[in-house]
């Protein structure tokens, strides 16, 4: 009966310590909150240094365009001699925790049609104060789209 104490209250222990091995502290990004994002995102400019459209990579695409994502969700793509808008935003689907995973990057364009292509909600991989990596699975076709904004 003693033994059995014994091996009870080691087991119970051994649970214990686990448990606090458990913990979401220990994800460097579940510190990341939509208040850093949108401040990171709407300081300075940024240009796409990667699109790959499910295995195609079309970065060229936006090569000499500088984004700016502006007060009021305003998004503005320029290259000098051509301007377009769209919209922005960084919503979190979950208001309880600061974690990342739960954090869409929005980017929402109507034209031109290669700028049609960046209109998701972004899922944020990454994001440094110089560099965002975000990634959107289609639930039509499967096809895992990656985009990277880089600051100026």
């Amino acid at each position: 009966m003693k033994k059995l104490k014994i091996l009870m209250l080691l087991y119970l222990v051994f649970l214990v310590n686990v448990a606090s091995m458990c913990s979401n502290d220990d994800n460097p990004s579940s510190s990341v909150n939509q208040t850093m994002v949108i401040n990171t995102v709407s300081s300075g400019t940024w240009r796409i240094t990667l699109y790959n459209d499910s295995g195609t990579i079309k970065t060229n695409q936006f090569t000499g365009y500088n984004f700016t994502f502006g007060p009021s969700n305003v998004l503005t793509a320029t290259n000098g001699t051509q301007t377009y808008t769209g919209v922005w935003s960084v919503t979190d689907s979950n208001g309880n925790d600061d974690s990342m995973d739960d954090l869409d990057f929005n980017i929402a364009f109507t034209a031109p049609a290669n700028f049609l292509e960046l209109t998701y909600d972004w899922d944020i991989q990454s994001r440094t104060d110089t560099k965002i990596e975000l990634i959107d699975v289609s639930g039509g076709n499967g096809g895992t789209d990656y985009l990277t904004f880089e600051k100026n």
